[in-house]
């Protein structure tokens, strides 16, 4: 096998293999995905690098492998990190702050405002790229359609000579991932003060008629004061968007970790509840330290997400509340009709939890499907019983039941005093 690249190549080897044409942007950007979330797992190698990821999930081969690395090594020593003829008048670019195999981001200074931005720029290579440059302005006009204090602002988009460039708001500060790359273990108070605060960026989104579709730990940036902001719209669509939208059907657009059942197999109608799923995922990872599902590679992740149960989140981390683990199974349910309609509705259960309420919205559909599972189990005594919206053991080892049947059994009571009373 190849030597695997450094990691400060990664980014480097993505754009090479992208301009190449060897493989497209959607299936690097899968790959850089699963790479960045294996590096968390606390139960796995994490020596395994992108290259390894890319060739054994058939992106490329060893053999293209092979070639790519002398230019690699060329390109990554002669390349500075800001390049020289980078010129976009208006702005005094100060350093990169990060590059993916899309565009590359830099802080700046905004002369005529004497502030600090950052410059998202669309490589070179890609300019005369119709599909790129087209996304490139499609993320700039979604972003620019919202004004919210939890999502990262968009100042402007335009092009100078070669270059296409996005203007947005800097945020200082860290992300969610880089938290959980260090272990940081959440705990239900601090997720739920960033988790509601990435609902109501998402449902000022979705009421303005756009689904984010790539919600998870690396797209919410953490101030120093505290506030959570939702950031990169690169996978943003107005819902209203039906040309858009067909143009994907069969394609799964998202990170692996955290992408609905819908995205996976491409459906026409993607809609909010793709979000709170990926919120959900994102909720889950915080207060376990773990992701949802995981896998050899994204393919069999993304199966997990269609096939598998989820494990409860309480059964990971048992300090959590029942109630924030019925929100966290009902947001990642796999039929999207038994997660929340609306982030309106998750939003009332998450700030009643946070005030030591149940969810009243998730319990309701906890108590439906137990009820679904008793009917079930008296039409078919060896038919499948559920936790919720989860297979989880015999359904009397459910608590739910027992719930159920204290209250039918106080209501007997109640009737049975009623009718002895006026008997």
């Amino acid at each position: 096998m190849p030597e695997t690249a450094p990691n400060n190549q990664d980014p480097l080897l993505c754009r090479l293999i992208v301009q190449q044409g060897l493989a497209t942007a959607e299936e690097v950007r899968d790959c850089q995905a699963f790479h960045q979330e294996l590096q968390h797992r606390r139960d796995t190698d994490n020596d395994r690098g992108l290259a390894d990821i890319l060739v054994a999930n058939g992106v490329i081969t060893h053999r293209q492998l092979d070639r790519l690395q002398a230019r690699l090594v060329t390109e990554s020593h002669d390349s500075p990190q800001v390049p020289t003829d980078l010129h976009i008048p208006g702005f005094q670019i100060i350093r990169q702050l990060g590059t993916g195999a899309m565009a590359t981001v830099y802080l700046a200074n905004q002369l005529s405002l004497d502030r600090l931005v950052a410059l998202k720029v669309l490589p070179r290579e890609h300019t005369h790229n119709r599909e790129f440059v087209d996304r490139f302005y499609a993320e700039g006009r979604a972003a620019a359609k919202l004004n919210h204090n939890n999502i990262v602002g968009a100042l402007d988009v335009s092009s100078a000579g070669d270059f296409h460039y996005f203007v947005m708001e800097y945020v200082e500060g860290h992300t969610v991932l880089d938290d959980l790359t260090l272990n940081k273990f959440y705990n239900e108070y601090e997720a739920l003060a960033i988790v509601i605060q990435i609902a109501r960026a998402l449902d000022h989104a979705h009421k303005s008629g756009l689904v984010h579709r790539d919600v998870k730990p690396k797209n919410i940036i953490l101030t120093p004061q505290g506030v959570a902001k939702l950031a990169d719209m690169g996978l943003a669509r107005m819902l209203t968007d039906r040309e858009a939208a067909e143009a994907e059907v069969g394609k799964a657009f998202g990170t692996p970790y955290y992408i609905s059942p819908e995205q996976i197999r491409g459906d026409l109608d993607i809609d909010a509840r793709a979000d709170i799923y990926g919120l959900g995922g994102t909720f889950y990872h915080m207060v376990t330290g773990q992701v949802p599902f995981e896998g050899p590679n994204p393919s069999a992740v993304m199966q997990k997400h269609l096939k598998a149960n989820l494990t409860p989140p309480d059964h990971l981390n048992t300090s959590l509340s029942a109630g924030a683990g019925e929100i966290i199974e009902v947001c990642m349910a796999k039929d999207r009709r038994q997660r929340y309609a609306t982030t309106a509705s998750l939003l009332e259960d998450l700030e009643a939890v946070s005030r030591g309420d149940p969810p009243m919205i998730a319990r309701r559909k906890f108590d439906l499907a137990v009820l679904v599972d008793l009917e079930q189990s008296s039409a078919s005594p060896d038919a499948t019983r559920t936790r919720g919206m989860h297979t989880d053991g015999p359904i009397y080892a459910n608590p739910l039941f027992w719930i159920a049947m204290a209250g039918w059994l106080l209501a007997g009571t109640i009737l049975l005093s009623y009718l002895w009373a006026i008997a």
